[in-house]
């Protein structure tokens, strides 16, 4: 076999592996989530391309059993930030405590829930800008800096931020600069009758579905880094780039 041949037959079981994997991950979810394929797709695609996910719809729809469900399929650890309106920047990333042992008092950095491989942020938009940009740096730089020490946080990192519409009241909207930090928003719809008739059989009987581990996080690490492997044709690179373009008014290729 040559060495062409042999590294065509490892890309090839790579993708294989992938496949199967992001397979099982999709209907372990599936367990829990009903008639919402779409976002559990997007959600997926967001966390295996090294973003974040914003999720819009109003309460009840399952956005939080969504989230959990995902860190228990991968074996990742999972921390919930409910957003209101009187929480701070220091109780997302966390502060310096004084404590007090046998060599005396000292500062303790105490690490706040940003401290998770998969971090919900639930309700944002009912937090002031404020707290909200305590996530910037944790999601552009997977650090915390707090007191002039930066701390890196564990990988995989990944938000899923969900937020009520605007129109409902105590909300804020998410400065422009929060939602750059945002591979998608993914807006979530009410489910139709088939789903709703599948959801009150699965709550209406004595047996609840748990999701099961499927991978651990280390293989999501893994997926990761063949996700940027694959190559990328110069003509959806270019397609990309006028998209990109348009969106500015100063260039030529903007829209009127």
């Amino acid at each position: 076999m040559t060495q062409a041949a042999a590294l065509a037959k490892d890309v090839e079981a790579s993708v294989a592996s992938f496949t199967a994997d992001l397979r099982r991950v999709k209907d372990e979810i599936a367990k829990m989530i009903v008639g919402q394929d779409g976002i559990i797709e997007g959600v997926l695609m967001c966390l295996l391309g090294g973003g974040h996910a914003l999720l819009e719809g109003v309460p009840g729809l399952g956005k939080t059993m969504l989230v959990r469900t995902m860190a228990e399929t991968i074996h990742a650890s999972f921390s919930r930030i409910q957003f209101t309106p009187d929480l701070m920047p220091a109780d997302i990333v966390g502060t310096n405590v004084i404590v007090e042992d046998h060599a005396g008092k000292r500062f303790e950095f105490q690490r706040g829930p940003i401290f998770a491989n998969i971090v919900l942020a639930d309700e944002i938009n009912r937090a002031t800008p404020k707290t909200q940009s305590a996530l910037l740096e944790a999601m552009s730089e997977g650090s915390v800096t707090v007191a002039k020490t930066t701390h890196k946080l564990e990988k995989p990192f990944f938000v899923l931020a969900t937020q009520n519409p605007l129109e409902m009241e105590g909300t804020y909207p998410l400065p422009e600069a929060q939602l750059d930090r945002f591979f998608f928003k993914l807006v979530v719809d009410f489910p139709d009758h088939a789903a709703l008739h599948t959801i009150l059989d699965r709550t209406t009987s004595d047996h609840a579905p748990e999701p099961q581990p499927v991978i651990d996080k280390a293989r999501v690490v893994e997926l990761r880094e063949l996700v940027r492997k694959v190559p990328l044709a110069r003509s959806i690179q270019d397609y990309a780039v006028r998209v990109l373009q348009a969106t500015h008014p100063e260039t030529k290729e903007a829209t009127a």
